[in-house]
């Protein structure tokens, strides 16, 4: 049974109810701005002030509420650190005279301002092209960005236009982890402590790279010795639902096999390290199975609460759905009965169990309010 911890007003009282019961002559009754009186409150605000730093220690010292760098102490006693934000890099082309060179450190903005530096030199070929490999000067999830992003040279050479664009997608950009996302990764850890190569260890292994949010792993997926990991970066790449941006495949260290790009090969390098030396691991993006979820008679039918019921459904599907598993129209149903302020609806579609395929996982698709 919790503790409870009593209020500032029931200690103010109690000490009071002491000095005036304790038998001293003429202390039945205190004045106001009596000295004891004010002895009592102040005696009282102390205890108050060390029943909430007792509150403050009951919390840090157990890994299901600590906070801070209590959070972090719990977690670094089984290897599980906080992931810091990381900057994303990519390319960039630029046109201008051949045989031109862009240095090393040269400095480019994206349209919207955000900066980046190039990371080696680059020269222009025979038709003046030239690409130039850059990373962001600053962290976080914004620094990503889609192929054919503008982007410019601050102080380009003589012979080079300063506007450009992206060359493909700008990855690997990740804001730093959340209290809430590190004690879920470290409370697994605690519950399922590595074994060797488990499921479980590559699904931790896959998650601890900054953006990957879910994954799920198929033994033999590829054959015997290798190992499938299916991977989600639902936040960093919210804007596709959620999908890894690059191809599968394995790690650059492996030779058995293709070499993933982008968001793949980022997980396929961390977990190269970790993994059993004769596991051949793929990592590779589930395709994606869009659900069509129809409401009829939702009340009230807003823009606002249809909005809210679509981010419930979406928030569903992000927990819910398994890769080859399978979704259940009462799913649908308490997702939506969920959001809060809906009164009364009715679910049209889907009417039966969406079961995904091998390598498939469910996500929101299109959403109808009748």
């Amino acid at each position: 049974m919790p503790y409870a911890r009593p209020t500032l007003t029931a200690l103010r009282n109690t000490a009071l109810q002491d000095i005036t019961t304790s038998g001293v002559p003429g202390l039945d009754g205190l004045l106001r701005n009596a000295v004891l009186r004010v002895l009592a409150w102040c005696i009282a605000g102390l205890t108050y002030s060390l029943y909430g730093f007792l509150d403050w220690i009951s919390r840090e010292a157990v890994p299901f509420t600590a906070t801070d760098e209590f959070l972090r102490g719990w977690a670094a006693l089984i290897g599980i650190y906080q992931l810091d934000a990381v900057a994303a890099s990519g390319t960039a082309q630029f046109t201008g005279s051949p045989g031109i060179t862009v240095h090393t450190g040269s400095t480019l903005t994206r349209i919207d301002g955000t900066p980046y530096v190039s990371t080696a030199d680059a020269s222009s070929d025979a038709s003046g092209t030239v690409v130039v490999p850059f990373t962001a000067s600053i962290t976080g999830a914004i620094t990503n960005c889609d192929a054919g992003t503008p982007i410019s040279l601050d102080l380009p050479p003589s012979g080079i236009n300063a506007s450009g664009v992206t060359v493909g997608p700008t990855l690997g950009g990740a804001d730093q982890e959340t209290e809430d996302a590190l004690r879920t990764r470290m409370l697994k850890g605690y519950a399922d402590p590595p074994h060797g190569g488990s499921a479980s260890d590559y699904i931790g292994w896959a998650t601890s790279v900054p953006g990957c949010t879910r994954a799920w792993v198929i033994a033999e997926g590829q054959g015997p010795g290798t190992v499938v990991v299916y991977v989600m970066f639902d936040v960093v790449n919210a804007s596709i639902g959620g999908l890894p941006i690059g191809t599968n495949g394995a790690s650059s260290h492996e030779y058995r096999a293709n070499t993933a790009t982008g968001d793949q090969l980022l997980v396929a390098d961390a977990i190269w390290p970790v993994q059993p030396v004769t596991a051949l691991v793929y990592v590779v993006a589930p395709v994606p199975l869009p659900v069509a979820v129809t409401l009829k008679d939702l009340s009230p039918n807003t823009a606002d609460m249809q909005a809210a019921v679509l981010s419930s459904l979406t928030d569903m599907f992000s927990h819910t759905a398994q890769v080859g598993g399978t979704i259940y129209p009462s799913d649908i149903y308490e997702a939506v009965l969920l959001t809060p302020g809906v009164q009364h609806f009715e679910v049209i579609t889907p009417t039966a169990p969406i079961v995904a395929g091998p390598g498939q996982l469910q996500i929101m698709g299109a959403f109808t309010s009748q």
